[in-house]
């Protein structure tokens, strides 16, 4: 899928014609796209192709006045797959005359908020959408904040795999986010020493507010990472002792139920027993087993059995 944005009267407009200084937009691109902007921005193949691979680092090439920029940018993926969190690859490539952001899926916070970027002045879109991303990263850190403390409310109460299950899906996850961050941060690192394209005063603002908000994404992911792993240890625990309580209530109702089977057992024998006669025994019986299972009950109280 093939975008063009121009700015027209301060405002950002999509269309069909090709400008200077407009920003093109491929998403999942075909290979007679990939070849048209190939030929069309004199780039290397490599610059286009290489941001469609979803596993592909962030880093910075540099081919004469060509620059490509690739970035991490977070994903949440559909419910029901196998992670629910993971990173993908989305490439800028800035040339004299144009500007081509290509990747393999849809950027929401690029897709629909493109009217939000200066695209007339390139090195400041490319700095904005940093930031954007860095905050984008931080978005989906307050969600796996919110799961966390979800899984945490069934941790006293689930004897079931299904809440370890999610925080090992929710700790691979972090995994892809702080890996993505660091390679992010360096990229933008690089990008502040001024060597690769140029940097305005105005601008420098910008670029060094997105390097703060991904440090304190990497930290809020090192500091989740570290809580998913103390809770699937605390997970196990609570498991073990829950099974052991469950146990405990199973022996001791085994133990009262068994106090009247045995009285009952007694008087189904076919032999001479006291009281046999009395009208009132099947009574007595009841009476003689709810005192017994009472006194069972206090003793196993005073013991702090139960």
């Amino acid at each position: 899928m093939k975008k063009v944005y121009v700015k027209r009267n301060g405002n950002v407009v999509e269309t069909s014609n090709i400008e200077k200084g407009c920003v093109i937009r491929l998403i999942d691109p075909s290979e007679e796209e990939i070849r048209w902007a190939v030929e069309f921005l004199d780039v290397d193949e490599d610059f286009v192709l290489d941001p469609l691979d979803e596993d592909e680092r962030a880093r910075v090439d540099v081919d004469e006045d060509r620059v490509l920029v690739i970035l991490k940018i977070p994903m949440k993926l559909p419910q029901g797959s196998r992670l629910p969190y993971r990173t993908t690859s989305m490439g800028i490539v800035l040339t004299p005359d144009y500007t081509l952001v290509v990747s393999k899926r849809e950027v929401n916070f690029i897709d629909g908020n493109m009217a939000k970027f200066d695209i007339k002045k390139r090195s400041r879109m490319l700095f904005q959408i940093l930031q954007m991303n860095a905050r984008f990263f931080l978005t989906h850190l307050g969600e796996i904040q919110k799961s966390i403390d979800l899984i945490e409310e069934e941790l006293h109460r689930s004897l079931r795999n299904k809440e370890i299950e999610e925080l090992m899906r929710l700790e691979k996850g972090l995994v892809y986010f702080v890996t993505s961050l660091r390679s992010n941060e360096l990229v933008m690192d690089r990008l502040l020493k001024g060597n690769v394209i140029p940097i305005y005063e105005e601008d420098r603002d910008i670029l060094e507010d997105a390097i703060i908000d991904t440090r304190q994404a990497i930290d809020t992911a090192n500091i989740f990472s570290d809580i998913l792993a103390g809770m699937m240890d605390a997970y196990a625990s609570i498991i073990s002792n829950n099974l052991n309580i469950v146990m405990k209530i199973l022996a001791v109702m085994t133990i009262i139920l068994e106090i009247p089977t045995l009285l009952s057992s007694f008087y189904g024998m076919n032999v001479a027993l006291p009281l046999q006669k009395d009208p009132h025994a099947f009574l007595h019986i009841i009476i003689w087993s709810a005192v017994s299972i009472l006194l069972i009950l206090f003793w196993f109280r005073k013991k702090r059995w139960i």
